[in-house]
């Protein structure tokens, strides 16, 4: 389903010739009709701080592999070991490298006359003209950044590689091999040529620099009916062509198609071009650097967009891909798969911004990223420390409508216990975890909701308020105090509330007595009355509470402590 849907996005959406790739080239050899050399470009143009080469159709990359890589070239580019037998990395092989080049060249192009670009490039290769182009000042920045070249002809814009007539000769699929394996494809059903080994994947983070695979089999152990490599799952070689070059492209440093989830590089893709591919990325990727969610005016608008069903859906029964790769030794490991139309997508999106929506401070962002929500679990806040699995199991849950990983609240709690930081995103992904598990269990009942509710009977809601309510008391008699109950008793309190609950009690009774503010003094006595008044007289402080209940215990704090320091409707003032 993967491969096919891959190949399908390649057959719709990419103009590629058959045999043909996109690859950075920063160097240009360019030759006379009499195959000698004239200039060599470089292609380079200065991005900030660094220097990006020019994009440049060029037949596809061969793959390198074994104790004879060297055996194995690129038709019409390549390092310069390859093109001209001169490396500063590898002078040991640099000879070998630039016969097989040659070779390749004279295999694929027997009679070089059929086109005056190929022909100058097999004078070229005689060597005749080797020492004007070293003697070039650019053949030193060649060497020392080991850079790929390619040909042109003097005059023409285009490379040789990319004239009509090459491109006939390389694109004609009779040009197969008669003795090649045959047989039905895996992918598109036809009767083809079978792909014994696929190309490279590229660009997924953590995996080998020089690409992995999805299709491999490397040990006997994995083969069946002594089919070997490739033929033990028969891919034609147009299909894994197509399925390679499409997921390369949407793999590309440059592709607006990708996003980092974790440990997991994400593409995603439409099987038509529509706005969807613009602004996914947005809600569920990195804000850029130097610029915070609320500041950026395209994910505000967008979520309020979803929010009011503004946003317009041209095509919704479009279908919709979401793929996510994650590095695994010297392959590819699918970390998670969607498929659905655009239409489900939108409102599987818009279920979960509500479902982690909560009360927040003025200055917090009013909607949390799917890495923010993610970075917030891991030690440190940094990305690198989220838990390997836990990214694409939370961005299938969004996709499919399912409740939420139980990792992600416990990972939360373990967090708030070891840093005693309770946070705006730690209590919505809390909040989001219990909202989801009670809809999609058959309870209607909203038991968590977005801000304080004082109706809610649940003991380890009650608790937490109470905690809240604790707190602010010895907040208020002792202003400016370095370390409150919370630093000292929040782990107990939330997890064995019977431990501590009765000393905080009394605790509490010495903080009110202090506070100055006599009339702030009696409300939060009344405040804890209220709250005591529904706990269950016979078991007033619960002996241990349940995962979920420790969520409801800090989603509880939460609220109360936001009620605190929220504009009262009736004297539009704070608490004093």
């Amino acid at each position: 389903m993967i491969l096919q849907a891959l190949t399908e996005y390649y057959a719709k959406r990419l103009e590629l010739p058959v045999g043909y790739q996109k690859k950075d080239i920063p160097f240009i050899i360019s030759l006379n009709t009499s195959g000698h050399f004239v200039n060599l470009l470089d292609t380079r143009t200065i991005e900030g701080k660094s220097k990006r080469s020019r994009v440049c159709l060029v037949p596809r990359e061969v793959k390198r592999s074994g104790s004879k890589a060297w055996e194995k070239a690129n038709l019409l580019w390549d390092t310069p070991a390859y093109v001209v037998g001169v490396s500063s990395k590898d002078t040991e092989n640099a000879g070998r490298k630039h016969g097989s080049f040659i070779k390749r060249f004279h295999e694929t192009f027997p009679n070089p006359s059929f086109d005056e670009g190929i022909a100058a490039v097999s004078a070229f290769l005689s060597g005749n003209s080797f020492e004007l182009l070293k003697a070039h000042s650019t053949w030193a920045e060649v060497l020392d950044t080991d850079g790929y070249l390619t040909f042109k002809l003097e005059g023409e814009e285009g490379l040789v590689c990319e004239r009509v007539s090459v491109k006939e000769l390389l694109s004609d699929t009779k040009q197969s091999d008669k003795k090649a394996n045959h047989g039905v494809c895996l992918v598109s059903g036809d009767n083809d040529e079978i792909a014994q080994l696929h190309n490279a994947i590229k660009g997924v983070r953590g995996a080998q620099s020089t690409g992995a695979n999805i299709v491999s089999f490397n040990l006997s152990a994995f083969e069946s009916f002594g089919k070997g490599q490739g033929y033990n799952a028969p891919i034609g070689k147009k299909a894994e062509f197509a399925y390679v070059t499409a997921l390369n492209g949407l793999l590309d440093k440059d592709s607006r198609q990708k996003i980092q989830v974790g440990d997991a590089t994400t593409v995603f893709w439409a099987e038509k071009e529509h706005q969807i591919e613009s602004w996914f990325s947005d809600f569920f990727g990195e804000p850029p650097k130097g610029q915070s969610e609320q500041d950026n005016a395209t994910i505000k608008a967008l979520f309020e967009a979803l929010k009011t069903g503004a946003l317009p859906l041209i095509n919704a029964k479009t279908y919709f891909y979401v793929l996510g790769l994650a590095p695994n030794a010297s392959r590819i490991a699918i970390r998670f798969w969607y498929q659905g139309s655009v239409g489900e997508v939108v409102e599987k999106i818009k279920q979960h911004f509500e479902d982690i929506s909560i009360v927040h401070g003025p200055k917090d962002p009013e909607h949390l990223s799917l890495f923010r929500l993610l970075v917030s679990t891991a030690v440190q806040g940094k990305s690198e420390n989220i838990q390997p699995n836990l990214a694409g199991e939370f961005m299938k849950t969004i996709l499919t409508g399912t409740p939420y990983p139980q990792t992600l609240l416990a990972a939360a709690i373990r967090r708030i216990r070891a840093e005693r930081e309770i946070t705006y995103p730690r209590i919505a992904l809390i909040k989001g975890v219990l909202t989801r598990e009670s809809r999609y269990y058959g309870n209607n009942k909203k038991e968590v909701g977005m801000s304080l509710d004082t109706s809610n009977t649940n003991p380890g809601y009650l608790m937490g308020r109470l905690f809240a309510v604790l707190e602010r008391a010895q907040e208020l008699a002792s202003p400016g105090i370095n370390a409150t109950i919370r630093d000292r008793f929040s782990g107990a309190a939330s997890s064995t509330p019977v431990a501590v609950f009765p000393h905080l009690m009394k605790l509490k009774t010495h903080h009110i007595a202090k506070i100055e503010n006599k009339g702030t003094a009696v409300n939060l006595e009344k405040l804890i009355q209220e709250i005591m008044d529904k706990v269950d007289s016979s078991n007033a402080f619960p002996p241990h509470l349940a995962l979920d209940n420790q969520g409801r215990f800090w989603v509880g704090y939460y609220h109360q402590r936001q009620s605190f320091f929220t504009k009262k409707s009736d004297d539009n003032t704070k608490e004093a």
